[in-house]
């Protein structure tokens, strides 16, 4: 899926990644059934610690269906490439600390909005498990969403 709607936030118009973050915990039954129903809560703003220095994860969960972590960096602006060299980093501190018997980490980039092409180039020689998605404050209106639902199949 390339985006998720979370509307039960009720957001202010202007807000900071903290309070997506205090948002999404607050509402996690809503968050998780949003992204699919595998995800355990582990921790928000996991710490990992590299070289002395310590870094911090935005979300941590575990996936029960794929047996690994599952990161996510929430970011209120456009998708930026360096995102991708972040959470590439993060995965390489989780996988370095995890416990046997689990697979390798994956990651998730949750931005207000993204150009395919940007995530495209970004991640094109990337080979760590991860995607990048959109996030919706709200459903598109009514009238929108009625045109979707009309417009003709195109045959191939």
């Amino acid at each position: 899926m390339d985006s998720y709607v979370i509307e039960f936030l009720d957001l202010p118009k202007n807000f900071k990644e903290s309070y997506l973050r205090k948002g999404l915990i607050q509402n996690m039954k809503e968050f998780i059934l949003e992204v699919g129903k595998d995800f355990t809560f582990i921790d928000e703003e996991y710490r990992v610690q590299v070289g002395g220095e310590d870094f911090r994860i935005d979300l941590l969960f575990f996936h029960r269906g794929l047996k690994c972590l599952a990161a996510f960096e929430l970011k209120i602006g456009k998708f930026k490439p360096e995102y991708i060299s972040k959470m590439d980093f993060y995965l390489e501190a989780l996988d370095c600390q995890k416990k046997e018997n689990k697979n390798p980490s994956v990651g998730m980039i949750l931005c207000a909005s993204k150009d395919d092409e940007v995530v495209e180039h970004a991640m094109s020689r990337n080979m760590s498990p991860m995607m990048v998605a959109e996030y919706k404050l709200q459903l598109p209106d009514k009238a929108v969403l009625q045109e979707l639902i009309n417009m003709p199949l195109i045959k191939e």
